[in-house]
């Protein structure tokens, strides 16, 4: 359900508007991931610069200056962890363009086809200390353990989802299991990481968390789903280079389930070797099968569960904002 009061003095019903509320925040978290990018290290610098300064929605560490907003915060931390997070997220890009051999995100050359896998896998391991090194000026264990915790979950799932490519017989539940910790979880820490700050009741707090994963599962899902019916120009990658990369998304599970023999043959092949010779044809399995209606139905459920688990919040504008955030999540076209 859409948590929309009438009461109140600036409702945010749109993405621009919630955009808009955390924008003096994410000006001061945009200057302090340049601050902190610097190193005497020419080549860091680059490779950094390069992805950091590449775009982005700059969603997860907006969660983290909204979440904070809706718990009552005030004082400056928000935008220190929201950098940390930025950070984190931003080092799990470079590793996974060099797993997963990409050329292109958000429609530039990616760091590793730019300067090699071998730079942008260090300049990762430096993102990623400089995130440890920052979060310790929180100086709280309680910050540091979730994150630290995050960081391993994320580990956990790229390994997992190295294990699934090329399987034609992956699952639903083991897919889930992967963009849980791949993708959901930093969402989770970002959100509770604005609960914690504001010293919400524990009760608060993790609902402020289960909205974030909720959140997390809608945004990855629906992501998964524009790999197969976006525009490549507004995508910024290329049509079914998931498949390209023997990634088994929910729309090809759910097309596999439904297709007849010598489509689903198509599929599996394409998955087991990477080939989009038969691309067109399962193009066609997937939007005939009702595998995009029922992927985007799951992103809704998830995006409802995340709508759902704000009502322990007290009503304010920032709260609102996190309802429009999940809405976007599910609405967007890149």
């Amino acid at each position: 359900m859409a948590i929309v009061s009438p009461d109140l003095p600036q409702p945010v019903a749109r993405f621009a508007d919630a955009r808009a509320l955390a924008a003096p925040g994410m000006g001061k978290v945009d200057a302090l991931i340049r601050a902190r990018l610097a190193s005497e290290v020419v080549l860091v610098n680059q490779v950094a610069e390069h992805i950091v300064g590449g775009g982005g929605k700059r969603l997860r560490p907006m969660l983290v200056l909204l979440a904070a907003q809706a718990a009552g915060y005030t004082g400056a931390h928000d935008v220190l962890l929201a950098a940390v997070v930025e950070f984190i997220h931003t080092a799990t890009l470079l590793h996974d363009d060099v797993v997963d051999e990409s050329d292109l995100r958000r429609g530039r050359k990616t760091a590793n086809a730019l300067w090699g896998n071998a730079a942008s896998v260090l300049v990762g391991d430096f993102l990623y200390s400089r995130a440890f090194q920052m979060m310790v000026e929180a100086n709280d264990m309680r910050v540091m353990g979730i994150l630290a915790d995050t960081t391993n979950r994320i580990a956990e799932g790229e390994v997992l989802q190295l294990l699934n490519v090329h399987n034609p017989d992956v699952n639903e539940a083991a897919y889930l299991r992967v963009i849980e910790r791949k993708t959901a979880v930093l969402f989770a820490a970002a959100t509770r990481l604005g609960g914690l700050l504001g010293k919400l009741p524990a009760v608060q707090e993790q609902a402020l968390a289960h909205y974030g994963l909720n959140l997390g599962f809608a945004f990855q899902i629906a992501d998964d789903v524009l790999d197969y019916v976006a525009d490549t120009g507004t995508l910024g990658k290329n049509i079914g280079d998931d498949l390209a990369e023997g990634k088994v998304t929910l729309p090809l599970i759910y097309a596999l389930e439904r297709a007849d023999s010598a489509r689903a043959s198509h599929i599996r092949r394409a998955i087991e070797t990477g080939g989009l010779d038969a691309l067109d044809t399962i193009l066609d399995a997937i939007r005939s099968s009702g595998a995009v209606a029922r992927a985007r139905a799951k992103a809704q459920a998830y995006g409802d569960a995340a709508k759902a688990a704000l009502s322990t919040l007290p009503q304010s504008t920032a709260r609102t904002a996190l309802v429009a955030l999940a809405d976007y999540a599910l609405q967007r076209d890149h």
